[in-house]
């Protein structure tokens, strides 16, 4: 059977039980948290799956099940399976004899707390260097740890190297297994720290899943297992919108020092095109959009404190150096954080997959964001499983544009299931995000994922 690597995060596979969301004290309050996995099959003959659940650090699965998901259909685990034992802390690897595709969502079942939890998607593939643009260490109450995966079949030892210089390590972490890495507590690190870091690998490929911490949200993304793209692009971009702004974090992952410019494109009345440039030199990370739509900073362009809704591009980059980014959505008058990472549109496809797609399931709904990575103008359609004739469409979707389209309302109530999007024109490109929003409440209930190019 293939095998479908799921890196379950620092606390995704606690079921339903009280851990500490910061391990050794980077967040004083304990709190409950729960995992949910949702499977899709890709193929249009049914799969059969296989989870190991790996505790941290461990060195054998400790508890395995089994199932069967129909042709283009989903199983939705909205807690962890009985098999798995409570206080279960550590990572998930999926085997299917169909392509598939999972995302995670982590979350506090005590809606009385103000974390609500964050989604991320399960990844196909590692490698022997991860590398991971945003860090922080006691920055605005914010902080992050992270969850290195063996994907392999050998036992390896684990590295990570920081960009102020500081190194840590693990040795012998079993296939399967993660193992957890903890800025707060960090010695090396200074306080204030924001960075980067590359973690490489001895022996065998390696995944890794990076949990920020704030003081009422969280936010979560995955490490980049590729070297990346010299022009990624970013479906959603947000600045003074009902509250919510953006940040997104590029690391150059090459050899020389590089300037970024990265390019923004409002939807239609939703802000002005602008500009940001910012030189980036090797393996440092740098912040781009959240302070060009607030104040006035060298080399960008754009109005601060307008609106603006829209979509990025990496549009210039001198010195042809490989980028990786994250983008971090934040709302902190309402509480609502999500993270999602930066594409390579050179691996888009004319098909993106959804694996949870809601309409009013207990407040929560979904909104798709698609962007026409391609070089063609191109209609997009988006259908949904068991949802009957519902489809959500655009037509003249220009190169460099955002289809966005909201579920709230336009499928069925308490709709939960998934969604297939696809681009009509010969030749065109497509990549996305899932934005799971409940409005209401001051609960971080904003969770984001990328959806799958298939």
């Amino acid at each position: 059977m293939k095998r479908f690597r799921f890196v379950a995060g620092a606390i995704a596979a606690a079921a339903a039980v009280a851990l500490s969301l910061a391990p050794r004290g980077a967040q004083a309050q304990t709190i409950p948290f729960s995992s949910g996995i949702q499977v899709q099959n890709l193929s249009s003959t049914g799969a059969n799956i296989s989870i190991a659940f790996y505790p941290l650090r461990g060195t054998a699965a400790s508890a395995s099940v089994d199932a069967t998901i129909p042709a283009n259909g989903q199983v939705v685990y909205a807690t962890l399976p009985s098999a798995v034992a409570a206080g279960f802390d550590g990572s998930a690897v999926i085997s299917s004899d169909q392509r598939i595709a999972a995302i995670a969502n982590i979350v506090s079942p005590d809606l009385s707390l103000t974390f609500g939890g964050e989604a991320y998607i399960g990844v196909t593939q590692g490698s022997s260097t991860v590398s991971l643009p945003l860090l922080f260490k006691g920055v605005s109450g914010f902080n992050t740890f992270f969850n290195v995966q063996n994907v392999g079949q050998t036992a390896t030892n684990v590295t990570v190297t920081y960009t102020n210089g500081a190194t840590e390590s693990f040795n012998n972490l079993a296939p399967g297994a993660s193992v957890r890495f903890d800025q707060a507590t960090n010695t090396n690190l200074p306080a204030g720290f924001v960075g980067a870091a590359t973690v490489t690998s001895s022996a065998s490929d390696i995944a890794a899943v990076v949990t920020q911490v704030g003081p009422t949200t969280m936010l979560i993304y995955n490490g980049f297992s590729t070297s990346g793209s010299t022009a990624p692009v970013f479906p959603l971009v947000n600045a003074n919108n009902a509250g919510f702004i953006t940040g997104i974090s590029i690391q150059n992952t090459g050899s020389a020092a590089t300037d970024v410019t990265v390019s923004y494109t409002p939807a239609a009345g939703q802000g002005t095109a602008c500009t940001e440039t910012q030189t980036i030199p090797p393996g440092a990370s740098r912040n781009f959009a959240v302070d060009a739509f607030r104040t006035s900073q060298d080399g960008e362009t754009c109005a601060n404190g307008a609106l603006f809704v829209g979509s990025g591009r990496v549009t210039g980059n001198s010195a042809n150096q490989n980028l990786v980014a994250i983008v971090n959505q934040l709302n902190q008058g309402t509480n609502k954080a999500g993270s999602y990472s930066g594409f390579d549109a050179s691996a888009a496809t004319d098909t993106v997959v959804f694996p949870l797609v809601q309409d009013r399931v207990a407040g929560f709904f979904t909104g798709l964001s698609i962007y026409n990575a391609g070089s063609v103008t191109t209609t997009i359609e988006c259908s949904y499983t068991n949802a009957g004739d519902v489809t959500q469409s655009r037509a003249n979707v220009a190169p460099g544009e955002t289809f966005a389209v909201v579920q709230n309302n336009a499928i069925a109530n308490g709709y939960n299931g998934s969604g297939t999007c696809r681009a009509t024109a010969a030749g065109a490109r497509i990549v996305g995000i899932a934005n799971q929003l409940r409005v209401s409440g001051t609960s971080d209930t904003f969770f984001v994922y990328e959806g799958v190019n298939n």
